[in-house]
């Protein structure tokens, strides 16, 4: 029974090492719904997921997809940056739309300000530049994980690369 409990607890360690390696969401997507007054029945009615889709995001099994972190942003008003723990203040921006072209053209632009490869600006990050290189183009979308990874980093917005803007009221 002991040795059953050390090797769950390994695996709990394990897992938060690889899926959670970024810590992305640090709890503060529960943080966000509770703010709300929602249960995570309602937030997966808004979003067509189950309870425990909503239940897997807040605990870091599972990483939101980025359209839905951005629906979920856009609905409550919350910044990207704040509910994915990059930012402890939730600062206001106008509601957006984003695209895959959009995104890659500002990863293009802060690479450049960089003076970064690529290459460079990947390995520094651990992601493929194959992969990197799509998300650049805009042939596809880029992962929450791999953008989050990326504004780590990089200490720079995730709302910002979405093409979010600054309401000031």
């Amino acid at each position: 029974m002991f040795e059953k409990i050390i090797i769950l607890i390994n695996n709990i360690i394990n897992r938060k090492n690889v899926v959670g390696e970024s810590n992305m969401l640090n709890n503060n997507l529960k943080f966000c719904r509770e703010e709300l007054e929602l249960t995570q029945v309602e937030l997966g009615f808004v979003f067509g997921v189950s309870r425990t889709t909503i239940s897997n995001w807040e605990n870091e099994y599972n990483i939101m997809l980025l359209p839905k972190l951005i629906k979920f942003c856009n609905l409550y008003n919350f910044s990207i940056d704040f509910v994915v723990g990059l930012s402890r203040k939730n600062i206001q921006y106008g509601k957006f739309k984003t695209s895959k072209k959009i995104i890659g053209n500002k990863l293009k632009d802060i690479r450049k300000k960089l003076h970064l490869s690529q290459q460079d600006f990947c390995d520094k990050c651990k992601i493929s530049q194959s992969t990197y290189s799509r998300y650049e183009t805009g042939k596809q979308l880029i992962t929450s994980t791999n953008l989050y990874i990326i504004c780590k980093t990089y200490k720079i917005s995730m709302d910002e690369i979405c093409g979010r803007e600054y309401i000031d009221l």
